[in-house]
């Protein structure tokens, strides 16, 4: 039984460090996707304001 147990704990500790891996890897790109969709509008904004927006707190509600 003990073999069998063993086994077991090492599938489970395989799959469990597989998952936070990956859970760390999806976490990651969302980040950078965010910082570089919040780059982009800074980006937008400063051409259409001729430069004069600042990053500073939004007065604005930004969705």
């Amino acid at each position: 039984m003990g073999a069998v147990a063993s086994c077991f704990n090492s599938v489970v500790s395989a799959i469990t460090s597989c998952f936070m891996a990956v859970v760390h890897g999806i976490v990651t790109v969302i980040k950078a996707i965010i910082n570089g969709i919040v780059a982009v509008c800074y980006a937008i904004a400063s051409v259409l304001t001729c430069g004069k927006v600042k990053r500073r707190k939004a007065t604005t509600s930004a969705v």
